[in-house]
């Protein structure tokens, strides 16, 4: 089917186990050259001896700009795996890790381990650093395996293996959950040649912070006692991130926690604030993100009622406590009339939607109190319909289900 015209721009490796030519040889070979991500190059094993036929082919259907053959020697591709490491092992020194330290230590020793909580710690932090080094790391890993299986692939094994090594741990300690360290191994390994020893890291990624049950004060003081600054922001970073997933999911007016999240990371990747500064303003804002979360408890709602009464709220009008009760008693008659709408696919149903609009309409004209203009009006109006629309497809599905 390859010579058919069939398109799988995946595939990276054609056997040829007869002989070919002209163009069917040059459709053959270009199915591995296809582009794909993560794929850096195709292979061709010949079996049929053909490459005198390639020459002709190429002569023919594949001149480059000046007439010169495409046909490079795999020595350039080694070049630029040796000027990539290079590259790699110059920017990870210019931020004090010496790769070729780290790889003479005993492997699974004590010191080793901590060289390389050190190296990420140092690589890790602020974001601009971090995606600089996983810039170099994917580099160098791309073209380690175009080189491979080529015996000239093991001057370059123990190097590689390292910084593969570094960018795994870095993306574990970025991850909110615990990592299935199985595949980070296999990785690894897949990388390695039988005759390199690997490089071992821990057993588990750093464990999912629940803000909620943190002492904030103690870990404060941590930090400024800490040797691993950068390690710990980031964990920090990592858990503030899911849990306002999770509540802007679940309440789309909650999105100004995360616009002063991300001011704070801007500042801090600009130099100006220093980390100390950001990791305390980052311990304000989760505690504050602790207080939004029970926030529905305080107001004697469930969490669904409260983002209606959010909208109907957020950023105006101006009410006094007894209206703010009656828009909490609007919310709360609302949500109930509107469950009750739910059909199956309304969305894609014309009469389910006008039904939901016009009980939205009705049921806000009655309980709304006079601070609500008509124009204030019409736009909670299309705010709720759009909040309901986004929130729940049908009954009993949607994000609040799947919170629950």
């Amino acid at each position: 089917m390859w010579l058919t015209g069939f398109d799988a721009p995946s595939c990276s490796t054609v056997y040829l186990d007869k002989p070919m030519r002209n163009h069917t040889l040059m459709q053959t070979i270009a199915r591995a050259n296809r582009v794909f991500p993560g794929k850096h190059s195709g292979m061709i094993v010949d079996y049929a001896n053909v490459f005198a036929s390639l020459e002709r082919a190429l002569a023919i259907y594949g001149a480059g700009k000046g007439g010169a053959s495409p046909v490079q020697d795999k020595q350039q591709l080694v070049a630029e795996l040796r000027k990539a490491i290079e590259a790699a092992t110059t920017f990870c020194a210019a931020h004090t890790v010496m790769l070729g330290n780290i790889e003479q230590l005993i492997s699974c020793s004590m010191e080793r381990l901590q060289q390389m909580d050190d190296a990420v710690n140092a690589l890790i932090s602020p974001d601009p650093l971090r995606r600089e080094f996983f810039s170099h790391e994917r580099l160098v890993s791309t073209l380690y395996r175009a080189v491979k299986p080529d015996p000239a692939a093991l001057e370059f094994a123990s190097r590689v293996a390292c910084l593969a090594t570094l960018g795994e741990a870095i993306r574990a300690m970025l991850n909110p959950n615990p990592p299935d360290i199985s595949q980070v191994m296999k990785a690894i390994n897949g990388l390695l040649d039988l005759s390199i020893t690997g490089h071992e890291i821990r057993d588990s990624g750093p464990p999912a912070l629940d803000l909620s049950r943190i002492n904030f004060k103690a870990l404060a003081a941590r930090f400024n006692k800490s040797k691993h600054k950068n390690s710990d922001l980031e964990v920090l970073k990592v858990a503030i991130r899911a849990q306002l997933e999770k509540m802007i999911s679940l309440n789309r007016t909650r999105a100004d926690f995360a616009g002063k999240f991300e001011t704070l990371i801007e500042s801090y990747n600009a130099g100006s604030r220093s980390i100390e500064e950001l990791f305390l303003e980052l311990v304000k804002l989760s505690s504050s993100l602790n207080d939004e979360e029970q926030r529905h408890v305080r107001e004697n709602m469930s969490e669904e009622e409260l983002v209606i009464l959010d909208i109907l709220t957020r950023p105006a009008p101006e009410l006094s406590t007894e209206e703010r009760d009656e828009v909490k008693k609007v919310a709360h008659d609302l949500l109930v009339k509107l469950k009750g709408l739910l059909v199956l696919d309304w969305r894609k149903n014309t009469v389910a939607r006008s039904k939901m609009k016009l009980e939205i309409e009705d049921t806000l004209d009655l309980g709304l109190p006079r601070a609500y203009t008509p124009e204030l009006y019409r736009q909670k109006c299309s705010a709720v319909f759009e909040h309901v629309y986004e929130s729940y497809s049908e009954r009993d599905a949607g994000v609040y289900a799947e919170a629950g």
